[in-house]
């Protein structure tokens, strides 16, 4: 007995040092050494891949794909559209992929633009909220790893299910009730859409109204992104962007968009670049938000 417990306090250690090294973000070269290792899941998220011009190696090898728009990581829950899905849905998914709570989760995006790379950030955050530690991102997706000459594959891996147990860790996830009582308490709420939509010059079509929550900051999720570079945003860009819109290092904060896809890029800036683990994100965002005309909504432009 004493033996069997020390072995599993080894294994429980043993696990939680490989999570402590696993940092959010991977370049290429990380991806060329370790694809092929045993508990290294390469997540290929792209979607449309059969519609470029890639030829007919159009993957990483080793592989598995599920598609980001397609796959099923995001539905309509009560009308609210992007939503995460039911706990044994998406759990599902995650295990029909071939993947299990031992793996080490790379995901791969196109890399093309900030709006493409919060895919990624979704599928992340989505990890982190079930629980799984050792989850991390190719930081510009396909365009780094393809430029590095990264070994292509014609086919992706059909991978044998596996089963995932998920842990959903309640605090990275904030209810419409939650932020409407920190609005009340006056937590920061961020708000990652474009500038126009943040003002109320112009708004989603899933949103009911023009405008923002009452009192929130916007930190753009283009600027959390390099285009040009295919780069995500480095800490100091991160730091430089919250202390201009007046959030504190360690001060809490709720991230939100139109349906929790651009606030997935701020809040896994704040949280997984900058360390602020005192950072949530609103998963229906002002879908949600503004689909109760008593909600209140600040319309900045004036219009």
């Amino acid at each position: 007995m004493r033996i069997a417990t020390l072995a599993f306090t080894l294994s429980v250690l043993a696990s939680s040092a490989l999570a402590a090294d696993i940092s959010p973000l991977v370049d290429a070269e990380w991806v060329k050494a370790n694809a092929g290792d045993k508990d290294v899941v390469i997540l290929d998220i792209r979607d449309k891949v059969a519609e470029t011009e890639l030829g007919d190696k159009p993957y990483i090898q080793g592989a598995v794909v599920a598609p980001y728009a397609s796959a099923g990581w995001r539905t309509e829950v009560g009308g609210v559209p992007g939503m995460l899905p039911p706990l044994e849905q998406i759990t599902k998914l995650i295990g029909d992929l071939g993947i299990d709570n031992d793996d080490h989760v790379v995901i791969v995006p196109w890399g093309t633009d900030s709006t493409e790379f919060g895919g990624a950030t979704r599928v992340y955050w989505t990890f982190k909220y079930l629980g799984h530690e050792e989850v991390s991102i190719l930081d510009g997706g396909w365009r780094q790893y393809d430029a590095a000459g990264g070994t292509r594959s014609a086919e992706a891996v059909k991978p044998e299910p596996a089963t995932f147990h998920a842990e959903p860790q309640e605090k990275l996830l904030a209810t419409t009730e939650e932020v409407a009582a920190a609005l009340k308490a006056g937590v920061k709420l961020i708000d990652g859409r474009p500038a126009e939509q943040h003002q109320g010059k112009s708004k989603s079509p899933v949103v009911r109204a023009n405008g923002t929550i009452p009192g929130s900051i916007n930190i753009e999720h283009s600027k959390l992104y390099s285009q040009d570079h295919a780069l995500f945003a480095r800490p100091e860009t991160v730091k430089a962007l919250t202390e201009a819109a007046g959030l504190a290092a360690e001060e809490e904060n709720i991230t939100f968009c139109n349906t929790g896809h651009w606030a997935s890029v701020t809040w896994f800036a704040l949280s997984e670049v900058l360390g602020n683990k005192n950072t949530t994100m609103y998963d229906g965002s002002m879908a949600e938000w503004t689909a109760d005309p008593a909600r209140p909504v600040e319309n900045k432009s004036g219009t």
